[in-house]
């Protein structure tokens, strides 16, 4: 694993030099800031497992590093280092988010056990998001899941592109996932131990936009009241995910070829460049082909966003991938909310299967975790369906379901391999999953699509 980052604030420099050379001997990598006011600098630029920061301090405190770690790093360890005149004081920063507090002079040997239990609990995060990573192999890529022939294809390519930093356009229908692939771009690249940052840039007006992406200085504009630092610079040694980059205003698309060509923002109000290192991965459902047609969107960035592409199938054409979905989604969304959910019947498993999904993954998702939430027995029945789906389990919206022909005046023994053919399309060819979607023992299933000649 990589080396534990600790960032030492204290407005003693000797001391602050001190307690880093310590940690250093041992094997921590250790940055110093010798004030408040530079150790919130360093919290929004670079990325820290645990904080040691002075509690009394001149000008920015000890209290106001903290509440800036807690937003900025959620997940680091901050300890406070305190006089004996103010350990009530670092009670109270432990009541505020702190793991621990020494009291001044340090003991070197105590400082190095607090530090080591601080990184401990550091390595067994990222140990469990090795794990978890290792688990979801099983089924997919970081979570995305599918065994059918598309979703083989869309992994495959994700593998060879996730260890690169080439810029990479996903495209697909609104709900196919395209968030989740950026993540499982992220995770599995040298940049995972970064920040993942995303922005909707269809959400906002120019102004904010731009005041999102590159960041402002105090006195911008009316409101500016403070400096602030923009998506770009947050993500820095990370990954950049700009979704419906295909709403992007034309002023903005200008600026943000400007940074892709050099490597760096300019924060609104302010002329002096900073250095960025992003990865840059953008989402559209837009054929942005048109839109350059159009002249709305810049032929020169898409060149640039479009260093690799990969494009999400929606889930009318990945049919096979229906029933891993439902179960997957079943056991998150039973966990998440505490139910107990021991089946899922036929009749609505036939329902789930058969229905176009128009909202494609997203659209999956939400159906069953309304079933999860609002069934009371523990078996997901057609009371458990959204109101949209009762109607088409009632028939009232035949219309929703996908291949579906019209059988009338044909034999009883097409129309019987009609609809066994069509199962075992929905089943993914699974003929356990059809005998009971058909509600026939599988001998009697086998026999059938012998004597019909299924292939």
């Amino acid at each position: 694993m990589e080396k534990i980052r600790v960032l030492v604030v204290d407005d003693e420099e000797s001391h602050a030099v001190a307690v880093a050379e310590s940690l250093g001997r041992v094997g921590y990598d250790c940055v110093v800031a010798t004030s408040g006011a530079e150790a919130l600098r360093l919290i929004e630029e670079q990325v820290f497992d645990i904080v040691i920061t002075d509690l009394v301090m001149q000008g920015v405190g000890g209290m106001e590093v903290l509440a800036k770690a807690k937003r900025e790093l959620p997940d680091a360890e901050v300890v406070i280092l305190t006089g004996h005149s103010t350990i009530k004081g670092a009670v109270t920063a432990m009541q505020a988010g702190a793991s621990n507090y020494l009291i001044k002079p340090l003991d070197i040997n105590e400082l190095r056990t607090v530090a080591d239990k601080a990184s401990q609990s550091q390595r067994l995060q990222r140990s469990n998001i090795e794990l978890q990573r290792q688990l979801n192999e099983k089924f997919g890529f970081e979570g995305v899941v599918g065994s059918s022939p598309a979703m083989h294809s869309v992994v495959a390519r994700l593998r060879q592109i996730a260890p690169t930093s080439a810029s990479v356009l996903i495209t697909g229908e609104s709900g196919t996932g395209k968030e989740l692939v950026a993540k499982a771009l992220h995770i599995n690249s040298p940049r995972k131990n970064k920040p993942f940052v995303p922005l909707n840039c269809a959400e906002l007006g120019e102004n904010v936009l731009e005041s999102e992406l590159f960041g402002h200085v105090r006195g911008a504009f009316t409101g500016a009241d403070r400096d602030r630092i923009g998506r770009f610079q947050y993500a820095n040694g990370g990954t950049l995910f700009l979704d419906e980059i295909g709403d992007m205003p034309m002023a903005i698309q200008v600026k943000l070829l400007r940074v892709l060509e050099t490597g760096e923002i300019v924060r609104v109000g302010t002329n002096d460049p900073v250095k960025v290192n992003v990865r840059l991965i953008s989402a559209t459902n837009r054929e942005l082909a048109e839109a350059i047609a159009e002249g709305k969107f810049r032929q020169d960035l898409f060149h640039r966003i479009k260093v690799v592409s990969v494009k999400l199938p929606p889930l009318r054409e990945r049919r096979d991938d229906i029933p891993l979905l439902i179960d997957y989604f079943l056991k998150e969304f039973a966990s998440q909310h505490g139910k107990e959910i021991r089946a899922i019947t036929p009749a609505v498993r036939k329902v789930l299967l058969g229905y176009a999904w128009p909202g494609n993954v997203r659209e999956l998702r939400n159906v069953v975790e309304s079933m999860v939430v609002m069934d009371a027995d523990g078996v997901l029945d057609a009371d458990d369906l959204t109101e949209d789906l009762q109607q088409v389990a009632s028939g009232g919206k035949a219309e929703g379901l996908a291949g579906v022909d019209s059988l009338v005046g044909k034999r009883l023994d097409q129309i019987e391999r009609h609809y066994i053919a069509e199962t075992l399309k929905l089943a993914g060819g699974n003929r356990e999953e059809a005998a009971r979607l058909l509600d026939i023992g599988e001998r009697t299933l086998y026999r059938k699509i012998k004597e019909y000649g299924i292939g």
